[in-house]
């Protein structure tokens, strides 16, 4: 009996203790709980109602953009709120979150400074204020968040510089702070994060030389840096990144060559952009040996020498972008541009290139939709063939010495909507056939030696915004239907 009793004893003992509620517990949920109401109460445009589910009578773990934990209960794990047309501020007691890992408030109208409190969060590791209006600087102490895997903080109105401490996240893959109002030079910390993987800090206004040290970032796949204050010369160890296959450095004052065998050092290419800047040397041949480069952008340079002969084993490439230089070639590159299959844009206005225009341009993908060969020294005639480019929107030969007269296929171009012919020597009737151009929005024939009549087919393209005739041998009138558009 006295056993029993015991017994009976001891179990009313144990469930009393465990009714007895976890107050830590308890007072951990409540923080994270009173973190959010914070965070709610900062947004003063909620146009969508997305927080109408945060309220009292809900458990906050059930709050739209909240994820809790399953293996701590009531600890909030991830707030993602993007595209949700919030605005306000963020407030400062987000830092209480202990737990959180994900934090992603992208495409918003959040507005005043990053909390420093946000570098509490030592568990996190995605943080995405990207598209918002936040000014101020980036907290330097983000350096404490050590498992931070992505930094996004594009399209903002950050100012100031990059802190070298960010330099010491260790497990960081992404980090991009494009688009904003950053300035001074790129920290040479930023080398040390060898996890690193995307490296965007574009359209901003860093200054001075790229880091030598970026060449560590052996696990680098996209580079991006244009659109900056950057001068010197890019560091040739940044070329032997073998796995980077975005790599874009355009709009900066950089000088320097490519080295000659960047097509083997960097064989996983699909993207290069260097243009406007202050390259000089050859196009490196090497570059067709990168059969996934999609896009050759290296205008507005002073590169010199010819145009490398054998681009089309880049059978995916549909940008070639080479204007503006002082490349000396003649035009039996674009044999070989047959294989280009997906070509769009080929331009190459303002350099010296020679010779006569190839029946083979005729076989250029019926994709290609904008040619651009203005200001060179090219001769002789069009070829009739041209109007098999059916998908050409825009076309400009202007400034060169093309000669004879224009064949009635240069109507087949209906989808032409820019042609530029000014100030060469063609002579002749302007074909009637010219007429089916009627998305034609600007037809530039002035400084040549056409004769005969306007042709009043002319009248069809109704589309023209602009039209010039002048200084040829022309007579009639320009058509009625045309007349003040």
């Amino acid at each position: 009996m006295g056993k029993l009793l015991f017994l009976m004893l001891n179990f009313a003992l144990l469930w009393w203790w465990s009714s007895i509620p976890d107050l830590g517990a308890c007072s951990q949920d409540q923080t994270d709980r009173l973190a959010l109401a914070s965070f709610r109460n900062a947004i003063d445009e909620d146009p969508f109602r997305v927080l109408s589910s945060w309220n009292d009578s809900i458990n906050h773990c059930e709050w739209q953009g909240v994820l809790c934990s399953k293996r701590h209960p009531g600890r909030v794990m991830s707030l993602i709120l993007r595209s949700q047309g919030l605005g306000g501020f963020l407030s400062p007691h987000i830092g209480n979150l202990s737990f959180l890992k994900i934090v992603v408030l992208q495409n918003n109208s959040f507005g005043g400074e990053i909390p420093s409190q946000i570098g509490n969060l030592f568990r996190l590791r995605n943080l995405d204020l990207s598209n918002n209006s936040f000014g101020g600087s980036i907290p330097s102490n983000l350096s404490r968040c050590s498992n931070l895997e992505s930094l996004n903080l594009v399209d903002n109105r950050l100012v100031g510089g990059i802190c070298s401490n960010l330099g010491s996240l260790p497990r960081l893959k992404f980090l991009r702070l494009s688009k904003n109002n950053l300035v001074g030079p790129i920290p040479p910390s930023i080398g040390n994060l060898s996890l690193l993987q995307h490296l965007s800090l574009a359209e901003n206004a860093f200054q001075g030389e790229i880091p030598e040290e970026l060449s560590r970032l052996e696990r680098l796949i996209y580079f991006q840096l244009s659109s900056n204050k950057l001068t010197g010369e890019i560091p040739l160890g940044i070329f032997n990144i073998s796995g980077i296959n975005y790599f874009y450095v355009g709009w900066n004052q950089l000088r320097g060559s490519f080295p000659s065998d960047i097509g083997t050092t960097l064989p996983s290419l699909y993207y290069l952009g260097g243009l406007n800047n202050m390259f000089t040397g050859i196009i490196p041949s090497s570059l067709t040996n990168t059969t996934s480069l999609r896009g050759l952008y290296l205008a507005n340079n002073n590169f010199h020498g010819p145009i490398p002969k054998n681009l089309g084993r880049l059978k995916g490439l549909y940008v070639i972008a080479l204007g503006l230089n002082q490349l000396q070639d003649d035009l039996s590159f674009i044999s070989s541009l047959a294989n280009c299959s997906n070509l769009e844009i080929l331009s190459v206005e303002e350099n010296s290139i020679h010779g006569s225009l190839p029946t083979s341009i005729s076989n250029l993908s019926t994709s290609i939709k904008q040619i651009s060969m203005s200001n060179n020294l090219i001769h002789g005639t069009i070829p009739s063939a041209f109007g098999n480019l059916f998908n050409l929107t825009y076309l400009s030969l202007k400034n060169n010495s093309l000669t004879d007269s224009l064949p009635d296929s240069i109507g087949a171009l209906y989808n032409l909507r820019v042609l530029f012919l000014s100030r060469n020597m063609f002579t002749g009737e302007i074909p009637p056939s010219i007429g089916n151009m009627t998305s034609l929005n600007r037809l530039f024939l002035q400084d040549n030696n056409f004769q005969g009549y306007i042709p009043q087919s002319l009248g069809n393209c109704t589309q023209l915004i602009e039209l010039e005739l002048s200084n040829n041998s022309l007579s009639g009138s320009i058509p009625v239907e045309i007349v003040g558009l």
